[in-house]
Order: C-alpha cells, then sequence, then structure tokens
C-alpha cells in the first residue's frame, strides 16, 4: 500500500475540519465560569435550575480533556505533514482553519439544555478518538513503509575504499594455511567512515575475539550485519540505526593485516557471501 499525498491531505483536512468544530462549540458556549456565581440556566424537563458547582466541574474537566485530545491531534498531524513532506504554509495545526460563506441566520445553541451539550460534547469526543485512530495509523503505515524500505540490505559498508578480499577459501594471512573466510574485508585509509548497509537494531558493539572491535546490527527477517576490526565504535547496543548511517570508524583491531573492515552478512545466524548485497541495487 502506497500513501500518496493525496491521502496525506484527505485525512489532514479531515483532521482540521473536526479541530475547527470543536474549537466553535467551545467558544461559542463560553463554557468557564466567571465569579463564584454561576447564573447559567439549564432547562430540565421545562423547569428552570441553576447549573450545580459539580456540573460546572464536569464541564470543566470535560473541556480539559478535549483540549488535551487536541494538543495530541496537532502534534500527531505535525509530525504526519513533516514526513509527508507538504509544505509548513499549508497547514498550521496552531491556527484555525479558515472558513466563509454567507451569512444565513443564527443557530439557537442557547436553547439547548444541559443534557443536549453533555450529548454533544460526548459526540465529538467519540469523532475526535476516531480521527487520532485514523491518524495514529497512517502515521504507522508510514514508519512501517519507512523502516521496509530501509532495512533493505544494499550497497558497501564503506564511502571511500576497495574491496580487498572476498568470501570464501583463501591462504590464512598469518600461517599461510587455506580457511574459510566468512566475509568480504573493504580496505582504505584508518578512520575512514564504516556506515550500516540497511537500517537495524545493534545487537553487539564490543570487542569480540578475533574482530577485533565488532557491531553487529540485525535487520529484521532472519538478517543481520556484522562489521569488523574497528579503531572506534560509534554506536551502543540497542541503538536504532538508519541505512547509510556512520557507526563506526575503520581501523586494524583484533586479527588484522592493516586497516579495512571485515563485512559479514548472516542468514538465520549463518554467515553467507555477501557479494550479492554489496552489488544490490538499493530501492
Amino acid at each position: 500500500m502506497r500513501l500518496t499525498k493525496l491521502h496525506w491531505l484527505s485525512a489532514l483536512c479531515a483532521f482540521a475540519l473536526i479541530s475547527g468544530l470543536i474549537v466553535h462549540l467551545i467558544a461559542s458556549n463560553k463554557w468557564q465560569p466567571k465569579g463564584e456565581q454561576y447564573p447559567v440556566v439549564a432547562q430540565v424537563n421545562s423547569v428552570p435550575t441553576l447549573i450545580t458547582a459539580q456540573q460546572i466541574t464536569a464541564l470543566t474537566m470535560k473541556l480539559a480533556e478535549l483540549q488535551s485530545q487536541v494538543l495530541r491531534l496537532n502534534a500527531l498531524g505535525d509530525r504526519l505533514a513533516e514526513d509527508a513532506n507538504i509544505p509548513a504554509n499549508e497547514f498550521n495545526f496552531s491556527q484555525l482553519p479558515v472558513s466563509g460563506g454567507p451569512f444565513s441566520g443564527a443557530y439557537p445553541v442557547n436553547n439547548k439544555t444541559l443534557e443536549q451539550l453533555f450529548i454533544d460534547i460526548e459526540g465529538f469526543t467519540s469523532k475526535i478518538n476516531y480521527e487520532e485512530k485514523q491518524l495514529q495509523m497512517l502515521e504507522s503505515l508510514t514508519f512501517g513503509h519507512h523502516i521496509q524500505n530501509n532495512a533493505y540490505l544494499s550497497g558497501r559498508p564503506i564511502i571511500k575504499g576497495w574491496l580487498s578480499s572476498y568470501y570464501g577459501v583463501r591462504k590464512d594471512p598469518f600461517n599461510g594455511k587455506p580457511t574459510m573466510h566468512k566475509g568480504v574485508d573493504f580496505a582504505g585509509k584508518e578512520n575512514t567512515a564504516i556506515i550500516a548497509t540497511a537500517s537495524g537494531v545493534v545487537t553487539w558493539a564490543s570487542n569480540r575475539y578475533g574482530y577485533g572491535q565488532l557491531i553487529e546490527i540485525n535487520h529484521g527477517e532472519g538478517l543481520a550485519t556484522r562489521y569488523g576490526h574497528n579503531k572506534d565504535i560509534l554506536v551502543n547496543v540497542g541503538d536504532v540505526v538508519n541505512k547509510g548511517q556512520k557507526i563506526a570508524r575503520m581501523g586494524s583491531s583484533g586479527r588484522s593485516t592493516g586497516p579495512h573492515v571485515h563485512y559479514e552478512v548472516l542468514r538465520n545466524n549463518k554467515q553467507i557471501n555477501p557479494i550479492e548485497f554489496v552489488y544490490r541495487k538499493g530501492k
């Protein structure tokens, strides 16, 4: 499912309309009490009765609840507009939406009873809750698409450097015997940036025998990557990293003959040939 700009605009317009109706209802009925006296009269069964302090308290609490919900929707709408790259001047959630039209007579809102006002408030509360859930679902979809696209494993773990050793059987650089090399090496200058080849969660960021200073990132769906022999590690276990983010500086720690990064790709905890991912086109 691809969310287009039209989908964002529709959701945000619906949100702005409901926010405007809420503020209009609040402003037109003037619920806040002024002073200790309560001259407002409620028609209950056609018998005028003074609004009690408990009823004023209930209305004030309901108003505070609506205001907090509107603030949450404003914040959520701002995030969605930013993620959708909608210009800031198109949607300003700190202001009421513009409106207009010919005058057709005043609506008799003052004729409503206290019970009807409570019913209207509950109706608006339900609408706000529904719209908030809809916007949260859109945000979740957006976040999911973002993670899915960035978790696509592709490219090299360096910005500058060259491929110096392939995956497979090779002569061990220390004892000269045939050994299985379960990754690929990219050589370069010391302190060269090491970058994540996909978004994910850091599961290891410390020294490990043979690897030196090692970083391991879990990308989900059984895939993980390792970046070994670093000079400095720039992330911590539990960090969420983005594709292309700088995670370390190239070094020669561990069992190494010079500055390079030993790059591994694991599927279900088993090393596989990373070359297909190195030359894979990114999304």
